[in-house]
C-alpha cells in the first residue's frame, strides 16, 4: 500500500536551479500522464520516495529515486544544481541521492516528459539526443514505453530490471530482467545469478519464447522493436496514443504486460510469464522438450538418469542414443519449439537456410542450426555449438530447429551384407543359448532373494528405503516440538534434516491406529507405487519396535491453506497463479483416479493437503 500527500499548487513539468520540489509538491507532465513526488510505502510508514507514477494510478509507481535510501521524514527537497545535476535532500542527513553526469550545461532544466522520463537537459539545447541525465537510462522494476531493455558496447550501460524486494519495499529484489548479450542476445529473468525465466532469442517477430504476443500483435495496438548492431542491443517497445502500457517484473521474478485507457478504472493483463512448469528454465535438462509440464527427450535420445527420469526428475536431461561421428551425421527437423538457450551460439544475418546448414555441416562442433529471423520465409543464421537447452513445444508459434544426428542406419544396412547365412545361423543359436541361461540366472537369483527376504522379513520386505530409528531420532532433534509442522488424526508431523542435508517430513502414526505390521508394510508398498509430479514423494518409513512412521519429501513452502486464509499473503496469489495451482491439484487427482496403476480415491482434499 503506497501513501501519496500532494498540495493543492499549480502543476508544473519542470524546475529550474534556484527552484525545488519539496515533500507534498509534484511535478506533472504537460498531457497530465505521469506525476513526480514524494510518496509513503509502506501504509503508515514514515519512510519516504521520491518516484513517478501515473496521475490516473497514483499507486501505480514506475520510476523510484531513492529506492536503497529512504528519506526518514517529511522533508525531503529535490533540487537541480547549477551544473546539472538532480540532489535529493533532506533536513537532517543531507544527500539522500543524487544523479551523475556527463558534462554541464549553461542553462539546465530538469522536465518530466510526456513519456515518464525525467531528464535534465540544457534550456538553449532543444535536441533530445543532448540529454545530460535521464531516468530512462536507470529503470526499476518497470518499462515504460520508449524505455530500452539491453545494452550499451559503447559505454557498457545496462538498461534492465530490478523486482522489488516486498510488495512494500521498493529496494532492489532478487530478480532481473534482461537481454543477455552473451552469443545471439536473448530475454532473460535471473534470480540472482541463476536464469529462473528465459525468454528466448528475438526472431524478427518476438521472442521466440513468447508465441502468445502473437495475438496480442495482432491487434496493432503494439509495436515492439528490437535492435542488434555494432553500438548497441535494446529491446523497446512503442507508444500508442490511447493505451497506458508497461511491462513489470514483480518480486516473485514473473513479467507481467498490463494496459488500460486513462479512462478506464483497472488494468487489463495481456502477458505473464514464466505461464507454466514448461517456462521454468531448464526443466527438462539437455537434449529435452517440454508440453503441458511434462518432458520428453528428442528422438535419438534417451534419458540420462532413467529412474529419476520415470519419477519425473527430468534436470538430468538426455543423451544421444547413438554417438555422433562427425563425418557420418545428417540433421533432423524438428518443428513447433522453442529455440534453445542461445548464449553458446553464433549468428549471421545475412544467411540463407542452406547456406547455415553448409556451415554447421562443414564444423564438427556445431550440433544444431535454424533461421534466426522468420519473417519472410525464414533467413539468418543460427549455430548452436553446445548442449541444446531450455526447449519447449508450441501448438502454434513455434519455430524449426535441426539437429545433428548419427547416420547410424548405413552403418547397419553395410554390415548385414557381409554376414554370411551360416554366421547368421550361428549367430541365432548362440544367442538363443545366452538369453537362455540369463533367464535361467536371473530366475535362480529372484528366487533366492525372495526366500532370504521372507527369512529376514520386516524392513527388507519393503519396496523403498527403511530409515533406522536413531537416523530419524537425530534428524528430528529427538521429535523436539521446535521441530513439529503440525497434528492430525494419524499422529504429528515434525520436520528433519538428514545427515546429507536433505530436508525431510515425519509423519510419526498413532499407536492407537489398531493397525498391524502387514497392513501398515502392504499400505507403504502401495503409496510408493504412486509417483507423480503433483503428488508429494514418499521417500522412506521406519518401523522399529511398535513404532511406525512415513519419511516424506519437506515441502518448504507450506500448504495452500497457509496462503488463501491469511489477507495479505493472499495477494501473492494472482488468477494465473492460482489457476496454476488448480491445473496442478487437477493433474494430481487425475493420476490418483485415472492414470496409475493402482486406482485411488482421495477422500480428504482440502487446502491444508495442497503444497
Amino acid at each position: 500500500m503506497l501513501v501519496f500527500v500532494l498540495a493543492a499548487s499549480a502543476a508544473t513539468d519542470n524546475i529550474t536551479p534556484g527552484r525545488s520540489i519539496r515533500d507534498g509538491e509534484a511535478l506533472v507532465s504537460s498531457d497530465e500522464t505521469f506525476e513526480l513526488g514524494f510518496f509513503s510505502s509502506p501504509v503508515n510508514s514514515t519512510t519516504r520516495y521520491l518516484g513517478i507514477w501515473y496521475k490516473v494510478s497514483p499507486e501505480t509507481v514506475v520510476w523510484i529515486a531513492n529506492r536503497e535510501a529512504p528519506l526518514l521524514d517529511h522533508f525531503g527537497v529535490l533540487n537541480v544544481t547549477k551544473e546539472g545535476s538532480i540532489i535529493l535532500q533532506d533536513k537532517k542527513t543531507g544527500i539522500i541521492w543524487s544523479s551523475n553526469r556527463t558534462r554541464t550545461a549553461e542553462n539546465p532544466v530538469l522536465q518530466l516528459l510526456d513519456s515518464g522520463n525525467l531528464v535534465v537537459k540544457d534550456g538553449n539545447d532543444s535536441g533530445s539526443a543532448n540529454l545530460l541525465w535521464q531516468s530512462f537510462d536507470y529503470p526499476c522494476n518497470t518499462l515504460l514505453p520508449g524505455m530500452k531493455l539491453g545494452k550499451s558496447f559503447i559505454t557498457g550501460m545496462n538498461w534492465s530490471l530490478s523486482s522489488w524486494k516486498g510488495l512494500n519495499d521498493p529496494a532492489p529484489g532478487r530478480f532481473s530482467a534482461l537481454i543477455e548479450p552473451e552469443g545471439f542476445p536473448q530475454l532473460v529473468v535471473r534470480n540472482g545469478s541463476a536464469i529462473f525465466y528465459r525468454g528466448g532469442s528475438w526472431n524478427g517477430e518476438r521472442f521466440t519464447g513468447t508465441p502468445d504476443l502473437k495475438q496480442v500483435e495482432s491487434f496493432n495496438l503494439f509495436k515492439f522493436t528490437f535492435e542488434l548492431n555494432k553500438n548497441e542491443v535494446y529491446y523497446r517497445g512503442e507508444p500508442y496514443p490511447s493505451l497506458i502500457s508497461r511491462l513489470v517484473v514483480n518480486q516473485s521474478g514473473f513479467l507481467r504486460r498490463l494496459v488500460r485507457t486513462k479512462q478506464s478504472q483497472s488494468w487489463i493483463e495481456i502477458y505473464f510469464a514464466p505461464l507454466d512448469e514448461c517456462d521454468h528454465y531448464a526443466v527438462c535438462g539437455p537434449y529435452a522438450s517440454c508440453s503441458t509440464n511434462n518432458c520428453a527427450c528428442l528422438d535419438g535420445f534417451e534419458p540420462k538418469y532413467p529412474t529419476e527420469w520415470d519419477h519425473s526428475k527430468w534436470s538430468g536431461g538426455c543423451v544421444r542414443k547413438t554417438e555422433l561421428a562427425c563425418q557420418n551425421s545428417v540433421f533432423t527437423k524438428y518443428n513447433g519449439l522453442k529455440l534453445p538457450d542461445t548464449s553458446n551460439s553464433s549468428f549471421d544475418a545475412s544467411m540463407s537456410l542452406k547456406e547455415c546448414q553448409e556451415k554447421c555441416s562443414k564444423n564438427c562442433s556445431c550440433i544444431a542450426y535454424a533461421n534466426s529471423d522468420i519473417r519472410n520465409g525464414g533467413n539468418g543464421c543460427l549455430l548452436w555449438f553446445g548442449d541444446l537447452i531450455d526447449m519447449r513445444i508450441y501448438p502454434d508459434g513455434g519455430q524449426d530447429l535441426y539437429v545433428r544426428m548419427a547416420n547410424s542406419t548405413l552403418g547397419h544396412l553395410v554390415a548385414s551384407k557381409n554376414l554370411s547365412k551360416n554366421k547368421i545361423v550361428a549367430i541365432i543359436v548362440i544367442a538363443v543359448i545366452l538369453v537362455g541361461l540369463i533367464l535361467g540366472g536371473l530366475i535362480f537369483f529372484l528366487r533366492w532373494k525372495k526366500l532370504r527376504k521372507q527369512a529376514e522379513g520386516g524392513k527388507d520386505d519393503m519396496e523403498l528405503p527403511v530409515f533406522d530409528l536413531s537416523t530419524i531420532v537425530k534428524a528430528t532433534d529427538n521429535f523436539s516440538d521446535d521441530n513439529k509442522l503440525g497434528q492430525g488424526g494419524f499422529g504429528p508431523v515434525y520436520k528433519g534434516t538428514l545427515p546429507e542435508g536433505q530436508e525431510i517430513a515425519v509423519k510419526r502414526l498413532s499407536k492407537s491406529s489398531g493397525q498391524g505390521l502387514e497392513e501398515f508394510k502392504n499400505e507403504v508398498g502401495l503409496i510408493a507405487k504412486l509417483q507423480h509430479r503433483n503428488l508429494v514423494r514418499l521417500l522412506g518409513c521406519s518401523i522399529p519396535g511398535d513404532e511406525k512412521m512415513l519419511i516424506y519429501e519437506y515441502m518448504p513452502n507450506k500448504s495452500l491453506d497457509y496462503f488463501i486464509f491469511d489477507q495479505t499473503k493472499s495477494e501473492l496469489l494472482d488468477w494465473r497463479r492460482r489457476m496454476h495451482i488448480i491445473d496442478g491439484i487437477a493433474r494430481g487427482l487425475l493420476y490418483l483416479h485415472q492414470d496409475s496403476r493402482l486406482r485411488i480415491i482421495h477422500r480428504d482434499l482440502k487446502p491444508a493437503m495442497c503444497y
